[in-house]
């Protein structure tokens, strides 16, 4: 692992360490003053109406803040974030962590002193509005915090120019085009179309109903076509509509380049982050767009060098006005 790498691992994986160190803490600080029988869950009134033994209760909550850590410091080191979004990763590590740090041993002070066999009084909600409270401040510390180690190197090449070209002839006009089919379309439709239809059947098919047509509504991308031509990038499904275009005068210069489906667009599908979006059925090749607002789009396809230079060629004819 690089000096970078290690970095930004610890910086990731600081507030859910802190978090849990001092919880560890303060459940030493209070274990002899807890019943076995721990009052965990609360309805929306506050009242008790679930229990875990101490060492269940610890055994399930302690965890979430290692797994959880282990998540930040993987979307930092392979998610490429770059600018805002490497900043309010690290900001939202820091706020999520103290909103969970803080609720759960919340939860244990409210079983402190209840004898053996009694029930907790209640979990004021208060917690809550603390929680939150919490979260705010400590995500506004790691937001300044993020400066301390640099984010992911830039994987673009700085100059256009560099970029691979198809040669036309003038007046040539030219068009691209590749499939990008996913397995697991067909599978979504399916899981959609058989809750919508037992929803509506079992409960109501005013939910039932929006589910079936959202089933039709991605049915139509099940097998995505991607189109490089003189109005730019297109995605498209079965049916003219709904599409996604993304048009000349809004590009800089395009790219071919593998991508992580899950570590940098947080998993498959249409998918907007806050510096990029794109569709994304899978992890690989994919024609990665600069746009002139500062973002990314992308979409995995293969043969994504070819489409990418294409849209290179065009903008070239574009802003030379051949």
């Amino acid at each position: 692992m690089t000096s970078k790498n290690l970095g930004r691992v610890t910086l990731a994986a600081l507030p859910f360490v802190l978090a849990l160190l001092i919880d560890l803490t303060l459940y030493a600080a209070i274990a002899d003053r807890l019943p076995d029988r721990l009052a965990v869950h609360f309805d929306a009134g506050g009242s008790a109406d679930g229990y875990l033994s101490f060492t269940a209760y610890l055994l399930c909550t302690l965890p979430s803040l290692l797994v959880l850590g282990a998540l930040w410091a993987f979307i930092a080191v392979k998610g490429r974030l770059r600018g805002r979004a490497h900043r309010w990763l690290t900001g939202g590590g820091f706020a999520v962590a103290a909103f969970l740090g803080y609720l759960q041993i919340a939860v244990l002070f409210v079983n402190v002193d209840v004898p053996e066999g009694g029930s907790a009084d209640g979990f004021p909600l208060w917690h809550i509005a603390v929680a939150l409270g919490a979260a705010a401040l400590a995500g506004a510390l790691g937001l300044p915090l993020s400066r301390l180690v640099p984010a992911s190197d830039d994987p673009r090449d700085p100059d256009p120019a560099t970029r691979e070209r198809i040669v036309l002839a003038e007046g040539e006009v030219a068009v691209w085009g590749r499939g990008i089919g996913a397995w697991w379309a067909p599978v979504a439709v399916l899981v959609l179309l058989v809750a919508g239809v037992t929803v509506g059947r079992v409960q109501n098919w005013f939910i039932g109903v929006p589910l079936i047509l959202f089933a039709l509504v991605v049915g139509t991308f099940c097998r995505p076509y991607v189109t490089v031509d003189r109005r730019g990038l297109t995605v498209s499904g079965l049916l003219p509509r709904p599409r996604v275009r993304v048009p000349l005068e809004r590009m800089e210069v395009a790219d071919s380049r593998p991508v992580n489906a899950l570590a940098e667009y947080g998993g498959w599908g249409y998918r907007i982050r806050p510096e990029r979006s794109g569709v994304i059925t899978r992890s690989g090749e994919a024609i990665v767009v600069s746009l002139t607002s500062g973002r990314e789009f992308a979409v995995t396809v293969a043969d994504s060098a070819t489409g990418a230079a294409l849209l290179n060629t065009l903008l070239d004819r574009q802003r030379t006005g051949r």
